[in-house]
Formats: C-alpha cells, structure tokens, sequence
C-alpha cells in the first residue's frame, strides 16, 4: 500500500480540514511555526501513535469539538482480502473504497478523556438501499436473518460466510444507491477488515530534528527497533513454536505444583489455575548500538557525523526492502534533514533522500525552510504550509505565484553572476554536464567547470526545481544568451529541430545543437557503466542505453540494483558512471569530439 494523502482535522493548529498530497517524495516547506512538522506527527500518532503519542491538548484551541480526525488515503491496494476463509474478497467487492477507488481510512480521537481513545473507520462509496447499508455491522446469524427477510433463495450460499451472504443480498439489490459514507471498522466484520489492513499498511519512521542523536536515545533506537521489529518478523513462527513450547513446560510444572498442593490443601488447590498473564515481548530483548572501531558511540562523535550515520541507516534499509520480495513499503519521514550539516553535505544529503524515494515501496517525507535545501527539490514535490487569517493554507501544486511566495519566504535567491544560461532537456542532463566539465576541466583549465562555474546557470526545461524557478524567472528580461542541448532521439525529423533552429536564429550569442548520438547517455563509455552497476552492456549511438542497462541489471537478483527502472537507471548513470570516466573514455566514446566543442561554446561565451 502506499499512502497517497493526509488529512488533518481539529489537530493543534490544524482546526479546519486540510489536505496534504503525498508523493514518493514529498517536501513540506514553510516559515517556522508554519505546521509542518505537526503533519510528520500526524502521521506518526496514525500509523504508530508511540514516538509520539495522541494527547488531550492535541485537539485544536478555538475549534469546536473534542475529536481529533487524522484520516490517511491509500493507493496500491491488496488485490485480495481474506476476512472469511469460505470465500476470498476485495476492498471494491466489499464497496470499502471511496469514489476515487482508493482506501480512506480514519482515525478518530477523543480527546475529552485524559487517555484519548481511539475509533477507526473508512469514508467509501457504501451502498445504501434498505437492507444494505449495515451489513459489516451484522453478526452471521443477523445476516442470515436478513435473507430470510429479504426471501433471497440460500441455495449454493455458504451461510457460515459472511462475505458469500453479504454478496448475495448486494446482487440482489437493483438499485444499491451507492453514497459517501462513514463505515465503522470496530463492529463485526469491519473489525476483521481492520486487523487485515493492518498487516498491510507501510511502515511509518519518523526521524525528528530536535532529538540528540544518541546512540541510546529514542532517535536511534527508533529507527534500530524498526529493524528489530522487522527482523522479528521474518522468524515469528519459530518464536512462536519456542513460546509453546515453553508455555507447555511451564504449565507442565505449574500443574504438578497444584496436584502436590491437592494433597495438602484442596481448598487452596481448586482456587488456582496456570495462566500466563502476557505475551512475550521479543522485541524488547534486543538492543542495538553503534559503535567504531575503536569502540568509540555515537553520542561521542559529532551531531552532524551522528544524523549522517541514522540517514544513511534508512538508506540501508530502503536497500533492504528492495530485495526482499512482497515487502511492506516504508515511509521514511525526516524533519529538517539540514540539521547540524555542512552546506557542502546538504546537496548531497538531498541526492541521498530522493534515490531512497526512488525505491520500490518507498516513500520520502521530509520538512525544511533551508533555501538551499528546499531550492533542490522538484516544484513537483513541493507542499507549500502557511498560516493565514482564515487558518492553514497547503498548497499541494505550486504555480508561478506560490513559487514566487516560497522564495520569498525562504529567501531563495538568484545569482546575479550568471552570464549565460545552459539549457538542457532535464535533471539528470544537469549532473552529466556537471561531472563531465568537470574531469576534462582538470586536465584543460580552458574547458569551464560547471561543478562550480559561477557565470553558468544550467536550466533543464523538462524538469523544475525552485532554483531553477527563481534563476529563470530572473534572467527572462537579462537578455542572457544560451547555449542549448537537446537529445537527437529517433524520430524524424528530430524532435527538437524546430527550437534548435529558432535559437540558432537570434542574434544575442545563443546557440543550440542536437546531439549526433540518441540522447546523452550514449555519450557514458560502458566500462564506466560497468564500475558502477557490476553488468558489462554493448550498445550503439541509436541505442536506448537506459532501457539496455535496466534489462541487464535485472536480469541478476542479487544485484544491488535489481528491481531498477529505466528512469531511475537513466538518472543514476549521469549521477554516478559519468563520475566513472576518465579523458581517454571520453575520448574513445565521443569520436566526433562534440562534448568538447559543446563547452567550448559555453567558455567562448563567458567573461
């Protein structure tokens, strides 16, 4: 399952109903106290309600009721549900899904009590004709009432399945009159839908910036329990035959106990009987710390060595979960991941975050209002948070105006030592270039260094960050000049023809080429390729290098890519092979020498 939306009602600053769409990956920005992190804890109090727990001052200040309502939204469902061992079922088949065909799930708290209490139901497109509107709330022998009543004919209906009945008086309907409805999950066999959901839901990790990063503390630990509670998982059966096991051996000796006390005092005897009071508790057996080799913890090292380690422990475990097969998926959420880093470590923290989003079954939810952090994220992925006179404002897709709200709030601003403008076709365009320049840089100082050539401002026009946003809404009356880059790809005519010609048309020192080969990663020699994802591929210059890679990698379960997809192939081959090559591999991939001319275009422009 993964989670899709938030909703948050009545929940400290949260009074009116507010809706946070979720991504794989998802930025939540905002001006300090603006609520972001209230919706990290939201979804901490609904999945887990341990690291942080619902509380009686939790319900908002000025609203009008007690409950707490956090609702959260799936997608990617089950594609069955076993609540009867007569008769397999769906979520759509028990008409539990909303109008958008997505599991809504809600968590109500009443938070009157000095222990808020806990309802849960669903919002769903529910039928509801006489006869059919109540049918989760119904015991068997009410069901089958209910096809007496109806005079539905019980021949090849298992009247011991509830779901065959419920079936069968739904087929009957003509009309079910199918609403918006709030179906409880605590009666009859909603409560068996729960405890099935249950099992499937993500798992929920909340990584909080106020903790110290101790290697005892719960902001460890949490993360360490997680792999504890996981790894206690994979061996429940066995746990559980030794808890027999010793639960019988136990009783075994308790009773023998009572026969000898029979003889004394039966009395005594008859009053007592062997009866564990609780389950073991496995996971409260295990501690794991970390330590260095000098046996060094990490609540000695330094704050921002500790939050690297604990991020890189979620790395890890996304890694993990690839591998395994029919894994829940994971939400990571991770508050202020700038905290206590190094400017130079935040783009590389941020590369990190969205590759762990880029897993299968994993989601990245994280809060910042670090411009240079925030100016890394795609618009996209960009949750904007404010207050305002009638409450919060969530903006969950970010035109022109929201985007100039956030850099101004963050104070994300331009370069005004840009000279030119490289515009390129995407993000992953950026990091070949940028790697690229780079290593011949170091061998030519007159080819320019994009890593840190302050006059050039790479713009990839089919992909947008808030950077990018700002930069290019800076430059649009600067009378800049460009230098384009498009993919020849393989349609003809080319694609990008016509833009390349209009920008070879002005007369302000732009310049636009198409590549000779298909696109730009056929342009990253294979044994680069090969350095980094362990699989030797051929290819030509009309090949979909991408698409080759993908196929060859997943063609090896126990590669540390496997499962990869051609988008996330593509970005991790400019990302990282192109870090893999050298002058002599370019060279030997680029015959025509185009890499070359192209960024001596851009120095010939430069100042």
């Amino acid at each position: 399952m993964r989670l899709k939306a938030i909703k948050i009602k009545n929940f400290r600053s949260y009074i009116d109903e507010a809706t946070i769409t979720i991504d794989d990956l998802t930025a939540i920005v905002g001006k300090n106290d603006a609520g972001k992190s209230t919706i990290l804890e939201a979804l901490e109090i609904f999945f887990n309600n341990e690291l942080i727990k619902i509380e009686t001052a939790d319900a908002a200040q000025g609203g009008t009721s007690t409950d707490v309502c956090i609702t959260c939204v799936f997608d990617n469902l089950p594609t069955t549900l076993t609540i009867d061992t007569r008769a397999a079922t769906t979520l759509a088949d028990e008409y539990l899904l909303n109008i958008d065909n997505d599991l809504e799930i809600i968590k109500v708290f009443n938070c009157s009590l000095k222990t808020p209490s806990t309802s849960i139901f669903v919002r769903a497109n529910y039928p509801t004709a006489t006869n059919c509107n109540d049918l989760h709330r119904l015991k068997n022998d009410d069901l089958k009432t209910r096809l007496t009543t109806i005079g539905i004919t019980t021949t090849g209906i298992d009247q011991r399945s509830n779901v065959q009945i419920r079936r069968a008086i739904w087929a009957n309907e003509t009309n079910l009159n199918r609403r918006p409805s709030v179906i409880s999950l605590e009666e009859e066999d909603g409560k068996k839908v729960w405890a099935k959901l249950k099992d499937e839901l993500p798992l929920y990790a909340l990584f909080q910036s106020d903790r110290a990063s101790k290697d005892d503390d719960s902001e460890v630990q949490d993360p360490m329990k997680l792999a504890i509670k996981e790894a206690i998982a994979s061996v429940q059966t066995e746990l559980d035959h030794i808890k027999n096991i010793v639960q019988t051996k136990a009783q075994e000796v308790a009773q023998r106990t009572l026969d000898k006390l029979m003889e004394m005092s039966p009395e005594l005897a008859q009053d007592l009987t062997p009866q564990f009071k609780t389950e073991p508790k496995w996971d409260s057996l295990f501690k794991l710390s970390l330590t260095d080799d000098n046996q060094i913890p990490i609540n000695k090292r330094g704050s921002g060595t500790r939050r690297l380690i604990l991020i890189n422990f979620f790395r890890a475990e996304a890694e993990r979960k690839q591998i395994a097969q029919n894994a829940r998926g994971v939400i990571y959420a991770i508050e202020e991941p700038e905290t206590s880093q190094h400017p130079s470590n935040q783009k590389m923290l941020i590369e990190a975050l969205i590759d762990l989003s880029d897993k299968p079954n994993c989601q990245v939810l994280l809060t910042t209002h670090v411009p240079n952090l925030a100016g890394l994220i795609p618009v996209n992925n960009l949750r904007f948070v404010k207050n305002s006179a009638t409450g919060k404002e969530v903006t969950n897709q970010c035109n022109d105006t929201t985007l100039e709200e956030i850099s101004n709030q963050l104070g994300v601003l331009p370069d005004k030592r840009i000279q030119l403008l490289l515009c390129v076709e995407g993000p992953t365009d950026v990091d070949f270039f940028t790697n690229i320049s780079k290593i011949l840089n170091a061998n030519d100082p007159t080819i320019p260094n994009l890593e840190i050539e302050k006059r050039v401002a790479i713009l990839p026009l089919g992909g947008s960050t808030l950077k990018q946003w700002v930069d290019n809404s800076y430059s649009r009356n600067l009378q800049l000049p460009e230098v384009h880059i498009y993919d020849r790809d393989i349609a003809t005519p080319p694609t990008y023809q016509p833009a390349v010609d209009t920008v070879n048309a002005r007369t302000d020192g732009s310049w636009a080429t198409l590549t000779n080969k298909r696109e730009i990663e056929n342009y990253i020699h294979p044994d680069a390729i090969q350095e980094v994802f362990n699989v030797a591929i051929t290819f030509t210059d009309t090949c979909d290098v991408p698409d080759i890679l993908k196929t060859a990698v997943n063609l090896d379960t126990t590669n540390p890519f496997y499962q990869l997809g051609s988008s996330r192939a593509k970005r991790l081959m400019n990302e990282f092979a192109t870090t893999k090559m050298t002058v002599a591999r370019i060279s030997a991939i680029d015959t025509d020498n185009e890499i070359d001319n192209w960024l001596r275009q851009i120095a010939n422009r430069l100042t």
